[in-house]
């Protein structure tokens, strides 16, 4: 069972919503969507639906727009955005995987003179 109150990537809002909600036309929704700047869910009518983290995108890029940004330099920052945080989960995984270090560092200073 999906808990729909605290998953924040369950698609539910209709497009007129999460426009509201981002704060933009709901033309501005499916340009967005058309250029993979944001990837909503379907329903079975084949309507997008936007979840919580949709429409924290949107945000985020309509934040970067309203500083001058270009929609191409946004595809590029929300990528290495993506990237960054696969990375971070990534090093998390492997931090715990390995369990707790049990190596010695010794540092022996540079002993030019």
């Amino acid at each position: 069972m999906i808990d729909f109150e605290h998953d924040d990537e369950v698609p539910v809002y209709v497009i007129s919503v999460a426009a509201q909600l981002a704060g933009l036309h709901p033309q501005t929704l499916r340009q967005y969507d058309r250029l993979g700047l944001v990837s909503p869910g379907r329903s079975v009518g084949r309507n997008r639906l936007y979840s919580l983290k949709d429409i924290q995108r949107l945000r985020e890029v309509t934040k970067l727009s309203n500083e001058g940004v270009t929609l191409s330099g946004i595809m590029r920052i929300l990528i290495l955005e993506e990237q960054l945080e696969k990375a971070l989960k990534e090093n998390i995984r492997l931090r715990e995987a390995m369990g707790p270090s049990t190596a010695v560092v010794v540092w022996r200073p540079n002993r030019r003179a």
